[in-house]
């Protein structure tokens, strides 16, 4: 909880100044030497003189310290203290601000609401005696019609004058209207549109001061050397200037006699509408607190005139409550159909604004009813301030808020080189550029926000900007916007690279051997956690988390987890030892235990082995003692072919030769097959058989191929000229007899 009581400056400065206050007959009596020293230290600098905002301060903060009642009395002590000590005591007695009490939070709400509630009553009774018990003044008829007359041939010259004005320039609006609209509906340049119904508002602005400035020269001649009436023509002017802002702003928006230079779709009876009984309202409300009520209440009397403030202002109030009510559903759904033509960031609140308008607007109304009750002339300029601002807030915040979303909708296109050398970069470059535009938008719509508190004095943005949290805010927003911009330029680079030797040979570059492949991914992902969790750790930091205690408990953790995971860590060690030696890459065909598949996938912690049959195994590194691979730089097979034993061994292997010959005849299985196949000639010889041999060295992965190929042929060989294979006998054995009377071979086949 802020604390009640001021600086300690600020006491000294409040004391001497009540001191001096009680004249210069109680300069006998020893000041206190806190105003002592407050008076030295002005005496030597005249730097140090307090300004009027630093009096209003120190006057705030006394006013604090003597409503509190404890606090009260130690200042009174501490005051007592400080006279009652001699004048050449060398000793400076200190006025310190007593400690501040602590107070529960519903004490703390219970005195807001004290507070401000009683200056609410307070506005109330103060409003019943300027009507009740002011004191009244005589009226003259004459010096009021004579100072009314000047002031109706002013009016009627400065608004004849405007209107003239305005209507000599309403072609010049209209071909701006139709040049934008054109150029908007070509698609050549969306800010043209825009630019030009800014063009168009500051020609209305340039207008109305030059209409100022003709009023100003009118008044100083039809006032008649009349005080009085150039101090109504005076209010008159202010009143002409602050309201027909007002109606700029209204034309600036609704538009509704130059269709083409309205910036919303809105149609034409609505614009008009609106615009019409927005005028009226300003225009009753500003000239009937600006001009009638000051002139009522000098000219006349001040209950008059506080009578006229009553009738004026809740007449207002209630039309424009009765408006409000009436056109409830209209507007929301006029809002409700600008929000789906609009863009699905700014629908959001169009379609929020829609089910509460009426609300804020019926607030707003009744506010400059109360204010204006209280003190017509400020709270009205309040009132209208604070709306242009917001407007002018939410127009500026809107501008750049679409400006940020048509640029997200963009894409950044690299040069062909680029995109060839980095084939990811141009898809990251775009996606970190969204994500810090949408960002962006995000600020700027708490920005936003905070200027429109600012405007309606709900929070001194200045004020939390330098000397309160703001500040911090700032401060550690930069710097989280600094680190996670170097971290993605960091990663973008880094990864780029990698990539751009991870790219296939479809740009003629040669294609990367499947280890690199492996090694430069497994290397990529790491990267990308130690770069995540850096950044995570300093941006903890920067948002004011201790991190050493999530430093000791990683490491805690980290033991911890060290005992429990030793597989995992088994796996991890076994894994890169694994590609370090360049055991396997994906795509080969490789045997780890009793499967046998191709290695789809490869992680830091396991394998993927997809089979033939279309399974897929996941196989822990850990658990691999010995594999097989197949693309190791060759590939080989042995063929054994059987025949008949009464077969001349000879001619088989002459036949085996000529059937090798006509296979390596074809170009597409010789390209496979490296160097010359080699003939063993008999290799095994049976009862029945005998077996001939011959083996092949091929491309990797091929062998099959080719071993399918020699089979064909082999047989078209072997069929052709008559070789017979294996003829296979079955000896029948009976049971119960004698097995050499009983055992018959079976005849031979023909």
């Amino acid at each position: 909880m802020p604390s009640c009581f001021p600086p300690l400056s600020a006491v000294r400065w409040l004391l001497l100044v009540i001191l001096l206050g009680c004249g210069f007959a109680a300069q006998a009596v020893s000041l206190p030497a806190a105003a002592v020293g407050a008076q030295q230290q002005k005496s030597a600098s005249r730097e140090s003189t307090p300004s009027e905002e630093d009096k209003k301060a120190g006057y705030a903060a006394l006013a604090e310290i003597l409503e509190n009642d404890s606090a009260r009395q130690q200042l009174v002590k501490q005051l007592r203290d400080a006279g009652s000590q001699k004048s050449e005591s060398s000793t400076t007695p200190v006025i310190v601000p007593p400690e501040p009490e602590e107070k529960t939070v519903l004490q703390s709400l219970t005195e807001l609401t004290r507070q401000y509630g009683g200056a609410f009553a307070s506005q109330f009774v103060r409003l019943h005696n300027n009507i009740v018990s002011a004191p009244h003044k005589s009226f003259n008829k004459k010096t009021f019609f004579n100072a009314l007359n000047h002031f109706l041939m002013l009016a009627a010259a400065l608004f004849a004058i405007y209107w003239l004005m305005r209507w000599c320039v309403s072609p010049l609006f209209r071909r701006m209207g139709r040049w934008g609209r054109r150029n908007n509906h070509q698609r050549t340049n969306w800010l043209h549109l825009p630019v030009t119904i800014l063009g168009a508002f500051f020609i209305d602005l340039a207008l109305l001061a030059a209409a100022l400035f003709i009023g100003q020269i009118l008044s100083d001649n039809l006032n008649g050397g009349n005080r009085t009436i150039a101090y109504q023509q005076g209010l008159f002017l202010n009143a002409f200037a602050l309201i027909e802002f007002f109606k700029t702003i209204l034309r600036l928006i609704f538009c509704p006699h130059y269709p083409d230079l309205r910036f919303f779709h809105i149609r034409n009876p609505s614009a008009f509408y609106w615009n019409t009984r927005l005028s009226w309202l300003s225009g009753v409300i500003g000239y009937g607190l600006l001009v009638i009520v000051p002139i009522v209440t000098n000219q006349v009397n001040v209950q008059t005139g506080a009578l006229v403030n009553v009738v004026i202002m809740g007449s207002i109030t209630v039309w424009a409550l009765w408006l409000i009510i009436t056109n409830k559903r209209d507007v929301q759904l006029a809002l409700l159909q600008l929000a789906d033509r609009t863009l699905s960031f700014f629908a959001i609140f169009i379609r929020a604004f829609a089910v509460i308008w009426h609300w804020l607007a019926g607030a707003y109304f009744i506010a400059l009813f109360f204010f204006s009750m209280f003190n017509p002339g400020n709270s009205l300029k309040f009132m209208m301030s604070a709306t242009v601002q917001s407007l002018a807030i939410i127009g500026f915040g809107a501008l750049l808020s679409g400006m940020l979303t048509r640029w997200i909708a963009k894409t950044i296109i690299l040069s062909p080189d680029l995109r060839r050398n980095y084939p990811q970069l141009q898809q990251r470059v775009n996606s970190w550029i969204h994500v810090s535009l949408k960002a962006a938008r995000i600020l700027t719509v708490f920005a936003v926000m905070l200027l429109l508190l600012n405007a309606w004095h709900l929070f001194n943005l200045w004020e939390w900007l330098t000397v309160g949290g703001g500040e911090k805010l700032v401060d550690v927003i930069i710097r989280v916007a600094m680190i996670l911009f170097f971290s993605a330029v960091g990663w973008t680079l880094l990864a780029s690279l990698i990539e751009s030797r991870l790219a296939s040979d479809s740009h003629g570059r040669p294609m990367p051997s499947a280890r690199t492949r492996t090694l430069l991914t497994l290397f990529r992902n790491a990267l990308a956690v130690v770069i995540s969790t850096i950044t995570i750790m300093i941006l903890l930091s920067e948002i004011g988390v201790n991190i050493a205690p999530l430093l000791a408990g990683a490491g805690a953790l980290g033991l911890a987890v060290s005992f429990g995971s030793q597989t995992l860590v088994k796996d991890i060690i076994t894994g890169i030892f694994i590609q370090f030696e360049n055991g396997m890459n994906t795509g080969d065909l490789v045997t780890i235990g009793a499967i046998t598949g191709t290695v789809e996938r490869m992680s830091i912690r396991s394998v993927g082995v997809r089979q033939d049959t279309g399974a897929y195994h996941i196989i822990p590194w850990s658990s691999i003692t010995t594999f097989a691979n197949f693309v190791r730089g060759i590939g080989s097979f042995v063929a054994n072919y059987d025949v008949d034993r009464s077969e001349e061994s000879d001619r088989v292997n002459a036949t085996l030769q000529a059937a090798v010959k006509a296979l390596m005849e074809n170009e597409e299985i010789r390209g496979m097959v490296i160097g010359e196949p080699n003939f063993a000639g008999l290799v095994g010889l049976t009862n029945q058989a005998f077996t001939v041999r011959v083996s092949f060295t091929t491309q990797p992965l091929k062998q099959w191929t080719v071993r399918f190929a020699l089979d064909e042929q082999v047989k078209k060989h072997f069929d052709a000229a008559g070789i017979k294979p294996p003829h296979q006998t079955v000896e029948v054995m009976q049971t119960g007899t004698d097995v050499a009377g009983a055992a018959a071979a079976l005849p031979p086949p023909a």
